[in-house]
């Protein structure tokens, strides 16, 4: 497995999420006007803090690391990581999420945990699927089935978080749309996914004219910005990638700008576009402006690292973390409560 892949994956999704996350919910207009110039961090003065997207894409990369080829195991230390997560008090948690979860503490195996959701939960954690075992479709395939499973049953949740984590996969070695859309059609050949592929293909067309995704957002139906449904989300992240496949800076400037779910959607393109480039083609400012503690941004790179390694994996201060989710907490207000102010 390679490092800089691995590293680069973790890193980007930290990024896309953490400058995203003040965006989030607002259309490309107010986000504007609140926030004029370059995208950059402002959920704090110039500094910026990672949400859901990043904790759940680290466990699963902690969850790929300790099963190794075990999907079984996979799905279990998941479900695990995913428990212990909400038993630290998230700021931020999805509803279908937040049910699965809870059946997981009931005693629901990682098969059975998930609801009847369509929800962009399992696409911000597939990036990392992707890296670690996209030379291997059969046995990528499991590992995203059972990620996308412990929460969301909805098939178009599978279908897309399969799409991320081949685009992963194929980031680096990125030749055309067409190649990515072929290897996409084999891998959904035996599922009912007419309707995601159809928007794919769209996705493709749409960057082949050169146009900004808040457009092409608009036109499949998600308007005021890139929601946080599925069949939404992950066409538009694809439509900024096959535009700018190495261009981290310029894709996620692109992402946040358009509005709405832009955290998750900055994660997901900044997982896909990160494994291309590694950490170096990821702006260095953009990464020491996250500030994070237990789970640093230090601590996200050793996992990388570890993870390509085959361990051990890295640990952190446990009994901090509701700490810092209450210190998290209570910014994310701060933050709200600026949005009721001019300007509008």
């Amino acid at each position: 497995m390679d490092a800089r892949a691995t590293i680069g994956c973790l890193l980007g999704t930290a990024v896309g999420d953490s400058l995203g996350l003040p965006y989030e919910g607002l259309s490309a207009r107010r986000a504007a006007r609140i926030f004029p110039g370059p995208p950059s961090h402002h959920l704090l003065p110039g500094r910026g803090m990672v949400s859901d997207d990043t904790e759940h894409a680290c466990f699963t990369a902690r969850a790929l690391l300790l099963a190794g080829d075990d999907v079984e195991a996979f799905g279990r230390h998941l479900a695990a990581s995913l428990r212990w997560w909400f038993a630290g008090l998230p700021a931020g948690i999805g509803l279908a999420t937040l049910r699965a979860i809870v059946k997981s503490c009931l005693g629901f195996p990682p098969h059975r945990s998930g609801v009847f959701s369509a929800g962009n939960g399992p696409a911000m954690r597939s990036a990392v699927i992707g890296v670690a075992w996209g030379h291997d479709l059969e046995r990528l395939k499991a590992f995203v089935r059972r990620s996308t499973r412990i929460t969301h049953t909805d098939p178009k949740a599978y279908h897309g978080a399969l799409a991320v984590a081949l685009a992963a996969h194929h980031a680096d070695s990125f030749t055309s749309a067409q190649a990515y859309l072929t290897m996409l059609e084999e891998a959904l050949a035996r599922e009912a996914a007419a309707e995601f592929l159809a928007l794919a293909h769209r996705a493709a067309q749409s960057a082949a004219r050169g146009e900004a995704v808040a457009d092409f957002a608009s036109a499949i139906g998600s308007r005021g910005g890139i929601s946080g449904y599925m069949l939404h989300t992950v066409p538009c992240v694809l439509q900024v990638w096959l535009r700018h496949p190495r261009d981290f800076e310029s894709g996620l400037a692109e992402i946040v700008r358009a509005g709405g779910d832009t955290d998750t959607a900055g994660a997901i393109f900044g997982g896909i576009a990160g494994a291309a480039v590694g950490k170096e083609g990821i702006p260095a400012e953009w990464l020491r402006a996250i500030v994070e503690w237990p789970r640093s941004v230090g601590w996200i790179e050793r996992l990388g690292a570890a993870l390509a390694a085959g361990g051990p994996s890295p640990a952190y201060f446990v009994p901090a973390v509701p700490v810092r989710n209450l210190l998290f907490m209570l910014v994310v207000l701060a933050h709200g409560f600026r949005r009721l102010v001019p300007p509008y």
